[in-house]
């Protein structure tokens, strides 16, 4: 199996009970739409104990880079290791001073992740929550093996 089919077929699980409450899910378009944003140089596939767990994509941009595709597989899902990426990606994105952008589904139980680790609201539709984490503050980053925010 493929990476991005993986990842489609993950992302339908993870995302199913949130498109579900907002009336929104469709088998099909829950696969294709990160079929068609899939990049795989902006993205990681997560492993634990050398098998598939999840992934994620920090695509860069104009003002700041844009977190996308974290899925972590459910059973895995509370056990620290979602909090652990994001604090690595987030030290690299610190370490060279660009702010995290990120659009979540209202009412979610990811945005109390990502304001846990200092995103914050910046706009909101009937379906997506718009996140921002500026960068820390200088002298934050302690972690002097990563290096690069893409």
């Amino acid at each position: 199996m493929s990476d991005v089919t993986a990842v489609a077929e993950l992302r339908a699980v993870v995302m199913r009970p949130d498109l579900e409450r907002l009336g929104r899910y469709d088998e099909e378009r829950v696969r294709q739409r990160l079929r068609d944003g899939f990049d795989p140089a902006h993205t990681w596939i997560i492993e634990v104990d050398g098998t598939f767990a999840g992934s994620v994509a920090l695509r860069p941009a104009r003002d700041a880079h844009w977190l996308e595709h974290f899925y972590l597989t459910p059973r895995l899902q509370g056990s620290g290791i979602g909090s652990g990426v994001l604090r690595e990606l987030l030290d690299r994105c610190d370490h060279d001073g660009v702010p995290v952008r990120l659009n979540v589904l209202r009412g979610s139980p990811a945005r109390r992740l990502y304001e846990r680790h200092g995103f914050v609201l910046e706009t909101e539709d009937p379906v997506d929550v718009f996140m921002l984490r500026p960068p820390a503050p200088s002298g934050a980053f302690t972690d002097g093996q990563a290096s690069g925010c893409s």
